[in-house]
């Protein structure tokens, strides 16, 4: 089944860029980044920027934004059957236009992957281009905040996604 994803969420002048693969099916029923209640970003981001994680989904968006934080996906449109990253069928893919997005946002600085298979996507479709017109991009992979990925603890995935306080400062 083909799936879109969504826009990014982004204020004027964000310095990180969380990039996902593509959203869950829980996500996409609800319109919003990292919907199910499993998902450990909210809370990881909560705890780390100082806010209620029960806050409505666009409150959360905006403290985001406050601390120069801005979210969107890789791929733009797959087929793909459940939420699971595996199920993904890799020649269905249609990356999001990052090249467009760096123009538009030269502030950014920073990306974050929010797992293995959100880096891998775009090492392979979008970092050739990208590297060449913006050498000065820091990429950085870190845990998946899935549910699927339970090899991991709450606790040691914090520990990990902690390295985004500093480059919002």
């Amino acid at each position: 089944m083909r799936k879109n994803g969504f826009s990014p969420i982004i204020g004027n002048k964000p310095r990180v860029l969380i990039l996902g693969s593509m959203p869950s099916e829980k996500s996409l029923a609800e319109q919003q980044y990292y919907a199910h209640p499993r998902n450990a970003f909210w809370p990881i981001m909560a705890k780390l920027f100082d806010f209620e994680p029960t806050l409505v989904y666009s409150a959360r968006a905006r403290q985001l934004i406050r601390h120069h934080v801005a979210v969107w996906d890789v791929i733009a449109a797959c087929k793909r059957n459940g939420s699971l990253d595996s199920a993904i069928e890799s020649d269905s893919i249609e990356p999001n236009d990052f090249i467009r997005l760096f123009s538009q946002y030269p502030t950014i600085e920073y990306i974050l992957f929010n797992g293995a298979k959100a880096a891998q996507e775009y090492k392979r479709r979008v970092l050739p281009q990208a590297q060449q017109k913006y050498p000065e991009l820091e990429y950085q992979l870190l845990p998946s905040t899935s549910p699927a990925n339970a090899g991991m603890s709450y606790q040691q995935k914090i520990a990990k996604w902690k390295v985004i306080v500093n480059f919002t400062k």
